[in-house]
């Protein structure tokens, strides 16, 4: 499936799961740089030999694999497929965007700020589902709202006119914060949490909604009440699991 008719149309495998908003970080960056690429859907409780044998270590999804070697891990993947397709066309851009930018500077604090997505951001809230109490959830909740915190400083910081992490159009932070936006829709229908709310974050609020627009966006984002089901099911899963499950 996806873009383009670029040459490397026949390179490309993504292997992944659904509903993983890892696996749409992988599928955002494809998207953004026109790439075609097939898509392998991977049972996660029955696991392939090809995932099995593309990722024995951690042995997980996403996988990339582009002539026939894996890229594992989805910020390293999304940062491979800028590198190995420096060209290609970004959405709303010219042939020459980068998501990553350029400059060693602006390109280690766009590192930095992604380990931060996914350290102080998304780990908590990961928290969230796998709460077995109402309290509980409002405590891993709290810890992903306050660390969202310094994401609206880094918004509220740009130059007039960029609304993006990566300034003016979207960059790495976009891509990799970008492919949690279905499941932060999802958990505000299931749970009414707002991760990104407008009254405590209105530039994020913002950014969430222009990223949504954007047709690489609309092409990857999954059903929202598809994935409402599914967080709800997982919510159960936890909250009827052992404690340390």
């Amino acid at each position: 499936m996806a873009g383009g008719g670029h040459e490397h149309e026949h390179e490309l495998k993504l292997v992944g799961m659904w509903a993983s908003p890892f696996v749409t970080r992988a599928k955002l960056a494809l998207h953004l740089k026109g790439l075609s690429y097939e898509y392998v859907e991977e049972d996660l409780g029955c696991k392939s030999e090809l995932l099995l044998s593309s990722n024995p270590v951690h042995k997980t999804v996403p996988v990339l694999i582009h002539r026939g070697r894996p890229v594992c891990e989805s910020h390293l993947i999304v940062q491979y497929i800028d590198e190995a397709f420096p060209s290609a066309a970004a959405d709303g851009g010219s042939p020459s965007v980068r998501l990553l930018p350029d400059d060693p500077y602006e390109r280690a604090t766009a590192r930095f700020w992604a380990a931060y997505v996914d350290d102080k951001v998304l780990e908590p809230w990961r928290g969230v589902f796998r709460a077995r109490t109402d309290e509980e959830r409002a405590r891993w909740m709290e810890q992903a709202t306050a660390a969202a915190g310094a994401l609206e400083g880094v918004l509220a910081g740009g130059k007039e006119g960029e609304f993006f992490f990566g300034g003016g159009s979207v960059g790495y932070v976009d891509v990799l914060l970008g492919g949690v936006v279905p499941w932060v829709r999802a958990t505000a229908a299931v749970t009414g949490d707002e991760l990104f709310g407008a009254a405590r974050t209105p530039l994020l609020a913002a950014w969430m909604e222009r990223f949504g627009e954007l047709d690489a966006a609309k092409a990857v984002f999954r059903d929202v009440d598809k994935l409402v089901d599914y967080a709800k099911m997982l919510m159960a899963l936890f909250a009827a699991g052992p404690a340390d499950k």
